[in-house]
């Protein structure tokens, strides 16, 4: 699969991104249903899963944002399940987000998936903050929501964010940039690694245990 489809894949719903694969491998569907191709991708994923491991200073930002108190919630395109098959083997990174923050696909706050805002609206309501909903949104939420920053690797959850009127810093991979290097989405950071993140330039103290790298002029 070509980095141009799997972009069109991150951060979507498990059946719109099964059968946005299937239109361009019209032929699969010849041998396989929707429902067959899913199931088949969730076997042969279940043992990649086990081998995920997290993005270069990802663990080393939620420790250091836990550890200095401020809030943190985590929004996935994925569903419960796959969530929990794909995260099991890092529980240093994951039992530090309060099970109510944790928003999934399948969660009944979530009505739409990314590029929709439900998901980190959800994630902001879980977190005690009043930010309104996807279709009502006074002056003071909307106040609220510009306080959020979400972090994101994939285009749909860059949309996401905006969407949900919060500030987004995008770090996608070498390869999904490459398809367009000078589009940001509106991302307000455009990051190679998550240790370029300077806390401290959105008022945020410097976090303990998480060295900021600046990236390279």
């Amino acid at each position: 699969m070509t980095w141009d489809i799997k972009a069109g894949v991150m951060g979507k719903p498990q059946r719109v991104a099964a059968e946005y694969i299937l239109s361009h491998f019209p032929d699969i569907l010849e041998k396989l249903t929707v429902d067959e191709f899913i199931e088949e991708g969730v076997q042969r994923r279940e043992e990649l899963f086990k081998r995920v491991e997290p993005m270069r200073g990802a663990a080393e930002l939620v420790k250091g944002l836990h550890a200095a108190g401020i809030p943190i919630a985590l929004a996935t395109g994925s569903t419960m399940p796959n969530f929990i098959h794909k995260t099991t083997h890092l529980p240093h990174i994951f039992s530090l987000f309060p099970p109510t923050s944790i928003l999934t696909a399948d969660s009944p706050e979530v009505k739409r998936g990314k590029p929709h805002p439900d998901i980190f609206l959800a994630a902001a309501h879980s977190l005690g903050r009043d930010v309104g909903t996807a279709d009502e949104c006074t002056d003071e939420q909307k106040e609220e929501r510009s306080r959020g920053l979400v972090f994101e690797d994939a285009r749909p959850g860059v949309l996401a964010g905006i969407a949900a009127g919060m500030n987004v810093i995008w770090v996608p991979d070498a390869e999904l940039l490459a398809l367009n290097p000078e589009e940001t989405y509106g991302a307000k950071e455009v990051l190679t690694h998550l240790e370029e993140w300077d806390p401290t330039r959105w008022g945020l103290p410097p976090l303990p245990g998480f060295n900021h790298i600046p990236a390279l002029p």
